[in-house]
């Protein structure tokens, strides 16, 4: 025994130990009493341990002024379960699987043990997973900042249908990979008011008398690289009283009142993304976006000060990202530092805090354009809302001289949105406060440029660029695909872990391999079955892994138009009862999403996706040849089973409306073929996989723009299509609603009178695609090959190529990792 090393070996018997030793001395249970929680928690912890040399390792890194440190500023992160990155990083997940043998506990149990942290919506917070992992594995010294939110996400219920949103107690169990750091706080401030003052040199100062602060405590979580030894950090602040308690209220009598401050300040990290629609819930918003910027910075400038960094050399030592809007309060934020706190002469301060923050933009929806009421941010944040005024003043006067008169453009650039109740606009403050902007797929760049930001591309057309999003591949095919990825590396090799764009293409010759494609097809099959498992468990409904695996998991909203996909199982729905002898191809549609809780509408779809289920599953003249599932509460943890299985992936949101999307090129990496629209990525993808190998269906961005100048009128396209009309008459009789008519009005009103998102353009293009689609999935040789194919081409879509063009472009940092 004494031979082992405990803390840090590697050998199965040392890990065994390790985690018997956590068992006993951590968690304080004996293995006889031990429950599958506190043996996963023992196998975190006893991971943990072997990154710990290498993270301390890296923070003494930090120390050193002699490189940039990244400092990702993201409202979301949502990494997804930890233990199962952490074995393929490590490179131990064999020693581990055999420790937790040698145990006789059950591997597969204890790494699905792990409560999911729901720390973000979707696409965004996972885009910033992967590149915290893809940081790491490149071997850039990275910090991931944003907030320790008590309430994730909510968890899905579907009752009678229904959405129904449950808490999210990600900490119930407690959380084995956050490390506390409570020596790393820092006070942030709320509203009060200012006063101005000249001080001994003679120059204008602001004080800023806050009426109420709070403290921001760190919450450290190692994010390791790919066995490179390097371990980055996730940072997150969780909000705590400066004074938890309050003894003379106590002794008066006044017990809730004591502790009333705590509850307060605690409200701020409660949970993500308060409903803002009353205005307390802006408020909160507005709090928790101020509140994890302000410590983010603050412990930057500490870390440049422990460097011996000069505040003169900030750009030089530090680049901030931007992860969209909602952390843009770090413009006037970081000016507020510096010019408030370290009396930094303005233009100075200006010039640095320009040159150290980079903008990405991930929307072209109006409404995801931050925009706050100035009576609020007065109210909240009053010396910065005078920061943002000053920089708005100076930022144009200098477009006034380089275009003189031009008044519309003045109003149009403006910070502040003077008609009607006076807002102050996040997206241009970042674009004026930074001095690189990027979009995040090729097409969204060139709508950014041309649309939503075109005045800031006029004055200074250098300053927006692409960098195309990109997924990890460690997580969304080795560690998600465990099957095809010791496929693809028996043929291969393993390399492409980590060069994904140069080691995938090998598999292109591979798609004319007859051996290959069954075994593909094999792997395929199998993913398929276990998915088909999950299924039954998870909605009770069974389905035919033979069948076609069509599949929309994402965000539910109008502009991804699950309900297009829902139009079109109506549409085969009535082809079977019209003629139950049609020659069909038996295609499982699976669905899956969270809508948010104030957006009724999307609501609906979801309650209607199970209702037609309900009814299309339990046909007999359909005979199981379609089949309707949407499975519930879909995140990380269980698009493991989704991606890997599915052979059709349907990306069809409205032209122009996507920026990107992630989703897309997890489908394709993992051999799915794609269904979509000229959208976001689809656009890159379909030329990186091969336009023959991609179902192309829909209005163009142009198009749809035309069809809304010309004046759409979605009815011309029900009273022309036979077909379409039958479908939403279907649903408008109570086909779907047990005989109510009307009780999908919501959704049928919406299509027939406005359709702000051509659905009912799109329906006739739509269908006549999944007619190639099933055609070409009745040729399972072909439809192999193809699946090969889109996984070859996929090696761009890493997110290790999209943090190299950030280092190289935005942040100007070297990658050390090859």
């Amino acid at each position: 025994m004494s031979n082992l090393n405990i803390r840090t070996g590697i050998k199965p018997e040392e890990i065994k130990q390790a985690i018997l030793d956590h068992l006993h001395f951590t968690v304080g249970r004996s293995p006889g009493l031990a429950t599958q929680n506190d043996w996963y928690m023992s196998v975190a912890y006893s991971l943990r341990d072997r990154m710990m040399e290498d993270w301390i390792d890296t923070l003494h890194r930090h120390k050193k002024g002699d490189f940039k440190i990244v400092g990702y500023l993201s409202a979301e992160f949502l990494m997804g379960p930890h233990m199962g990155n952490a074995l393929i990083s490590l490179g131990i997940d064999d020693e581990v699987r055999k420790a937790i043998e040698m145990l006789e506990l059950d591997f597969n149990i204890i790494l699905h043990q792990e409560e999911e942290p729901g720390l973000g919506n979707g696409g965004l917070g996972r885009l910033a997973a992967c590149y915290m992992d893809s940081l790491s594995a490149l071997g850039v010294h990275a910090i991931g900042y944003g907030i320790r939110y008590e309430y994730g996400i909510f968890d899905q219920q579907i009752v009678e249908g229904k959405q129904i949103e449950i808490s999210d107690k990600w900490l119930r169990n407690g959380n084995p990979w956050e490390i506390l750091q409570p020596n790393i706080s820092y006070a942030v401030n709320f509203g009060g008011h200012t006063e101005s003052y000249i001080d001994d040199e003679e120059n204008y100062r602001v004080e800023w008398k806050p009426e109420f602060q709070v403290r921001g405590i760190a919450y450290d979580t190692p994010v390791p690289g790919f066995r490179n030894k390097a371990v980055n950090l996730l940072r997150l602040w969780k909000s705590e009283a400066m004074e938890s308690f309050d003894f003379s209220l106590f002794n008066q009598g006044n017990y809730a009142g004591a502790v009333g401050k705590k509850t307060e300040a605690e409200t701020i990290t409660k949970v993500l993304y308060p409903n803002d629609e009353p205005e307390q819930g802006k408020r909160l918003r507005l709090m928790q976006q101020y509140f994890f910027v302000s410590c983010s910075l603050q412990n930057i400038l500490h870390i440049q000060e422990i460097r011996k960094v000069s505040l003169d050399e900030l750009p030089d030592a530090a680049a901030l990202q931007l992860n969209d809007t909602h952390p843009s309060i770090a413009v006037a934020e970081l000016m507020r530092l510096l010019v408030d706190v370290h009396n930094m002469p303005w233009d100075k301060a200006w010039q640095i805090t320009v040159k150290t923050f980079g903008y990405t933009n991930h929307t072209l929806l109006p409404e995801a354009l931050e925009k706050w009421p100035m009576e609020l941010f007065r109210s909240l944040l009053p010396r910065h809302l005078e920061i943002i005024l000053e920089i708005n003043h100076r930022f144009l006067n200098e477009v006034k001289e380089q275009f003189p008169g031009d008044d519309q453009l003045i109003n149009r650039l403006s910070i502040i949105d003077e008609s009607g109740r006076r807002y102050v606009r996040m997206a241009h403050l970042a674009a004026a406060g930074s001095h690189t902007i990027n979009g995040v797929s090729a097409l969204h760049t060139e709508l950014l440029k041309k649309d939503v930001l075109r005045d800031f591309h006029h004055i200074s057309p250098e300053k927006i660029i692409n960098i195309t999003n990109g997924v990890t591949p460690r997580r969304w095919l080795q560690l998600y695909n465990p099957e095809l990825s010791a496929l693809i590396t028996e043929y291969i090799g393993d390399k492409w872990t980590t060069h994904l764009e140069t080691e995938l293409q090998k598999l292109i010759p591979l798609a004319e391999d007859a051996t290959f494609r069954k075994k593909w097809r094999e792997v395929k099959q199998l993913n398929k079955s276990k998915l088909a498992d999950k299924v039954v468990f998870h909605a009770g409904i069974v389905i035919n892994p033979e069948s076609l695996f069509d599949v929309q998991v994402k965000r539910i909203h109008e502009y991804k138009r699950q309900h297009l996909n829902l139009l079109h199982i109506i549409a085969l729905y009535n082809r079977i009862k019209k003629n139950p002898a049609i020659n069909i191809v038996s295609r499982t549609f699976i669905f899956g999403g969270k809508a948010a809780p104030g957006y009724f509408l999307a609501k609906e779809i979801i309650r209607l996706i199970n209702a037609v289920g309900q009814v299309v599953n339990n046909d007999l003249d359909v005979k199981g040849r379609l089949k309707v599932v949407f499975y519930p509460d879909y995140n990380v943890k269980n698009s493991e089973w989704v991606y890997r299985a599915a052979d059709l992936s349907e990306q069809i949101s409205t032209a122009g409306k996507e920026a990107s999307g992630t989703g897309n090129m997890k489908f394709s990496m993992n051999g799915a073929l794609t269904i979509g629209t000229l959208d976001g990525a689809n656009v890159e993808i379909r030329d990186a996989v091969g336009k023959e190998h991609f179902f192309l269906f829909g209005l163009t961005t142009e198009e749809v723009f035309q069809h809304k100048t010309k004046g759409y009128q979605p009815s011309n396209y029900v009273e022309s299509n036979t077909e379409l009309k039958e479908v939403l008459e279907m649903i408008q009789s109570g086909r779907f609603s047990e005989g109510n008519p009307g009780s999908f009005n919501t959704i049928t009103d919406s299509l027939l009178q406005h359709d702000p998102y051509l659905v009912l353009a799109d329906f006739a293009a739509y269908v006549t695609c999944q007619e190639t689609v099933s055609a070409t999935f009745s040729n399972q040789e072909e439809w192999t090959r193809k699946s090969i194919l889109n996984t070859a081409g996929m090696g761009y879509f890493s997110s290790d190529r999209s943090i190299r063009e950030y280092c190289e472009k935005v942040w100007k940092v070297p990658v050390t990792s090859k």
